[in-house]
């Protein structure tokens, strides 16, 4: 019976490690994603998240901005250096700035409070059902100028140096990089990194497109690799 099941039914669920200091709401999220099929870890402090990044793996971290201690910036920072795992910010105030910075740490979606436990639980699903650009084992590296992408190590180089990226700023290149020659506008870059059934803010793209020129031009300042086409959308530049 057991040779009899497929693949997809004998995958463990997917772990979702709640982070956040307010016990009841931290509870109600885990019960959400609980019933939608999640295994789910919760804890109360930036210390234990991390703790519990090392010892039981989160494919997606939920994790607030304003945490006592060590707080959601600074525990974003950490995770991002030992993690590839998606994570989305849950910010108190509506204020651009908290989002910004927390996506500037890695994360790749925020919430602002009071949300819905059925939205958040739409965006975990929606970041574990985001597409993929093929199979990256055959996919053969690319190249533009002095801007390398291997989508087999989901490594990026510029002039030969490695540049870190957070897993959105690679699908986001790596699907510019796809059709160099091509504009992509907001709503096509969502469809190609998060899917046609993400939902929420779409100038989430612009902040991430500009991480990731800063981590491109802190290598080659004098190279434009992500040109803006004005009020269309955005392209790979000359690299050269």
């Amino acid at each position: 019976m057991m040779a009899d099941m497929s693949q997809e039914a004998m995958r463990a669920p997917s772990h979702v490690l709640v982070v956040d200091d307010e016990v009841v709401l931290a509870g109600m999220v885990s019960n959400y994603l609980q019933r939608a099929g999640f295994r789910t870890t919760v804890v109360h402090d930036g210390v234990s998240a991390l703790a519990r990044v090392v010892s039981d793996p989160p494919d997606v971290v939920v994790l607030d901005l304003g945490l006592p201690g060590k707080d959601g910036m600074e525990v974003c920072h950490e995770i991002r250096r030992q993690s590839d795992c998606y994570i989305i910010m849950l910010t108190a105030r509506n204020e651009e700035l908290d989002k910004l910075l927390g996506l500037s740490a890695g994360a790749d979606d925020y919430m602002t409070k009071p949300f819905s436990a059925r939205e958040l639980v739409a965006r975990v699903q929606t970041l574990l059902r985001r597409p993929r650009l093929g199979d990256p084992l055959k996919q053969e590296a690319k190249r533009i100028g002095e801007l390398l992408l291997d989508p087999s190590g989901r490594r990026v180089q510029v002039t030969g140096t490695e540049v870190e990226l957070t897993r959105t700023e690679f699908d986001i290149l790596a699907a510019l990089m796809s059709r160099p020659t091509a504009v992509f506008s907001r709503d096509q870059l969502l469809r190609e990194v998060w899917g046609p059934d993400w939902v929420g803010d779409e100038h989430l793209v612009d902040v991430h497109i500009g991480h990731l020129r800063r981590k491109l031009a802190a290598v080659a300042a004098h190279l434009l690799f992500v040109d803006t086409v004005r009020g269309i959308g955005y392209r790979m530049g000359p690299a050269r």
